[in-house]
């Protein structure tokens, strides 16, 4: 049991709550708990998410205290039991619903062939007795549950949809047992038993909220895809055996071994062997990535080809998949402000049927027409039947969590609702330089030897002479000695002038290695190089002259390659319209010689880190909704400043923290993906919300009578309970749409 006193979040599983009134019952008494800081209820999947100081077993004492039933969710294993019980929900809804179906459909059958006795002759009487003593079994069995979710609601002061079903379908049957018992009590014109509407409407609500169970479902299936990418086994290597044991069983430092095909179980650092693994269940990246000894793995990707021994680093809840599920989780639990607001109109709108209602039988019993009993009873059961706000409570959490879910497919992971609603707003988009737009780590680009020389010497001299050096340049021309498996000779002498170059002797002979001005300084020139490396400059390329014994033996050029999906993916960004501002550190002349490369729309460059928060302001103050992209880091107050901050992520060890969106893939086409998922996202939220609010708007009114004066025609009770479950299921279903969603130009 999670244990109070320090700061942690809890999830709970709801059960009880049958519509969106619920939701603000459930988190009033969660946020009345002592040490309670927030709290999140999210009516799709019946969750909460609570943050604060305060222990499981105090919140599930405030849940149970406000006539709901609540359970503590820890892991994988609560999963299973959650889906589980669903499971067991949607078969006892569909028992409930061909129980009521089976008493109700015959009665309404015999009623409209008119094959059904009076009710003023004995054996219509006898008749009549023993159906509403089945229809009272049905109650009972199939909506047993309506009347003691409207009971508990009414000990705690509020009303919700199972108030409104249990008065609709309570008030036909005591109604109708009236007539049954006492007919000559109730003018004969209203002598009619509304046994079959009770009954039809119990199934059709059953019916709608089974089929509504199922297709809930399919909207976290982005949650149970991650859940089902941990093993529950992983092969560990202790004492010099391989043993098979369960992922809990796991500690750190512990080696374990991989084979082909196997889905690796946590993270770690691959201390023997090579292969290459699939990470694009994480990342969204579709091809394999090379892995040697030194390289991190991370849990729930796929071995591909050999075999390798690695060092669990990361285990539990602090592996990248579990902080990517958690962060999935917290995503599709939030609300977007469009959401709150609902969840405010469906806290009163049951308070406000329910006033409806009684003036709606007013009305009927003082000024219908004959029989008044009967049209006074019928428009109020319809308006109360009609009403159930379950599709307004579904229209916003159904919509976000289908939205995360396709967001985390393409490697998009959206820490918050109010994230995926602003993304889809923006109108500039500000991209870091180094690491976001370039691979953030230089590399020789060219070997350009004077004439009489090769690249190989020219490679091998330089390298020698920085291998003393710590300069990230120096690292550059190292790695690329290395990649060429050239044999790196001693320096000695090595000296660094500061903001020049280095200086060394490499075989005994004098080396020089630095920018034009140190050759110059030293009596080199140039000459027939100085052109090439004046062309390689305006390439945001920095070209390092390399001199031996006082003759020029060529250029090195270094930079930092610019990623390849960097200018097609801002195409994209400035296809929706999107203004593109690169933000550097760098000189100007290396930001905007990137900035034509990339094709970006404005450069600032020479900016602090500092300052880059100070840039977003500036934006913002013109009137621009700003996105800004950055490593997670370095960039982090310029993330938090922006409407919207979206940390690129490596794929592995992400700043989760850093963004309200996470870039599992370090591509920019995050971005755009992020950016049209938001809008289809809130699009269809907007759709949800206008179905939900015109289905209410027109129902009610049509329920009341509203029609009946003009053109006769009053809504049949059990119509109003069809049309109420369908109204849910069309939002399920809208919502579920998005899963089909794929941003145009998604590189997935």
């Amino acid at each position: 049991m999670v244990e109070s006193g320090s700061k942690q979040q809890i999830r709970l599983s709801i059960s009880g709550m049958s519509c969106a009134g619920c939701v603000a019952a459930v988190e009033e008494a969660l946020m009345a708990v002592p040490g309670v800081t927030g709290a999140s209820v999210n009516f799709a999947e019946h969750t909460a998410i609570v943050s604060g100081t305060t222990g499981a077993d105090e919140l599930i004492a405030a849940v149970t205290q406000a006539g709901y039933e609540a359970a503590l969710l820890r892991g994988v294993d609560d999963e299973t039991e959650k889906e589980a019980a669903e499971q067991a929900h949607y078969r006892r809804l569909l028992r409930n619903t061909a129980v009521a179906g089976a008493v109700g459909l015959p009665l309404f059958v015999g009623g409209m062939s008119g094959l059904l006795p009076l009710h003023g002759t004995l054996s219509g009487q006898i008749f009549w007795l023993l159906i509403g003593l089945a229809t009272l079994g049905v109650l009972i069995y199939a909506g047993g549950h309506f009347f003691t979710g409207a009971w508990k609601s009414f000990r705690n002061h509020n009303a919700n949809m199972d108030t409104l079903i249990a008065l609709g379908t309570g008030s036909a049957w005591c109604y109708s047992m009236a007539v049954v018992l006492f007919p000559n009590s109730v003018p004969s014109l209203a002598q009619h038993a509304y046994f079959e509407a009770a009954a039809v409407i119990i199934a059709l609500i059953n019916l709608g909220s089974a089929l509504e169970v199922r297709a809930r479902g399919k909207t976290s299936e982005a949650i149970k895809r991650l859940i089902h990418l941990q093993p529950r086994t992983a092969r560990v290597v202790r004492e010099g055996r391989e043993l098979d044991l369960p992922i809990d069983q796991i500690g750190l430092d512990e080696i374990l071994r991989v084979r082909p095909g196997e889905r690796i179980a946590v993270d770690g650092v691959i201390i023997e062997g090579r292969s290459t693994v699939d990470e694009s269940t994480l990342t969204g990246e579709p091809l394999p990535v090379k892995k040697q000894v030194g390289d991190e793995v991370t849990g729930g990707t796929i071995n591909k080809t050999g075999t390798f021994l690695f060092q669990a680093r990361r285990i539990g809840k602090d592996t990248v998949l579990a902080r990517i599920i958690e962060m999935v989780r917290q995503a599709q639990s939030s609300k977007p402000a469009i959401g709150r607001l609902v969840d405010k109109v469906a806290s009163v709108f049951v308070p406000a049927v329910l006033i409806i209602a009684v003036l709606t039988f007013l009305a009927w019993y003082n000024f219908g027409p004959e029989p008044w009993a009967g049209f006074a009873l019928v428009t109020t059961m319809t308006v109360l039947i009609i009403a159930c706000p379950c599709a307004l409570g579904l229209a916003t959490p159904m919509s976000i969590m289908v939205g995360v879910g396709k967001a985390a497919e393409y490697g998009v992971l959206i820490r918050n609702g109010d994230a995926l609603q602003q993304a889809g707003k923006l109108t500039t988009v500000i991209l870091d330089k180094t690491g976001t737009v370039t691979k953030g780590k230089p590399g020789v680009t060219a070997l350009l030897p004077v004439s009489g020389l090769d690249e190989t010497y020219l490679l091998q001299m330089a390298a020698g002479v920085e291998a003393g050096s710590e300069h990230p340049l120096a690292q550059a021309i190292l790695d690329a000695a290395r990649e060429r498996n050239i044999t790196v000779p001693q320096a000695t002498g090595f000296e660094a002038v500061a903001g020049h170059g280095v200086r060394g002797s490499v075989d005994r002979k004098n080396v020089l290695f630095g920018n034009r001005k140190f050759m110059v300084d030293n009596n080199i020139h140039p000459g027939e190089l100085e052109e090439k490396a004046a062309i390689l400059a305006a390439q945001a390329e920095t070209p390092v002259y390399l001199a031996v014994d006082g003759d020029l033996a060529g250029i090195i050029s270094i930079a930092d390659p610019i990623k390849a999906d960097s200018r097609p993916a801002i195409a994209r960004l400035h296809a929706t319209g999107i203004k593109v501002v690169l933000l550097s550190g760098d000189n100007r002349d290396t930001a905007e010689a990137v900035a034509r490369q990339v094709g970006v729309d404005e450069v600032i460059a020479e900016v602090l880190p500092v300052d880059k928060s100070a840039i977003v302001a500036e934006l913002q103050a013109s009137g621009e909704l700003v996105g800004m992209v950055g490593d997670g880091i370095n960039d982090a107050p310029a993330l938090a400043r922006a409407d919207v901050g979206f940390a690129i992520g490596t794929g592995t060890d992400v700043a989760i923290e850093s963004g309200d969106i996470t870039l599992m893939r370090g591509s920019l086409h995050g971005v755009t993906d992020a950016i049209a998922i938001s809008q289809a996202t809130v699009r269809n939220i907007k759709q949800n919300l206008f179905g939900a609010f015109f289905y209410n708007s027109i129902g009610i009114p049509v329920a009341a009578g509203v029609l009946y004066p003009f053109i006769g025609i009053l809504l049949n009770p059990m119509v109003a309970g069809a049309a109420m479950a369908m109204s849910s299921l069309t939002v399920v279903s809208n919502a579920n749409r998005l899963r089909l969603f794929k941003p145009q130009g998604a590189k997935k």
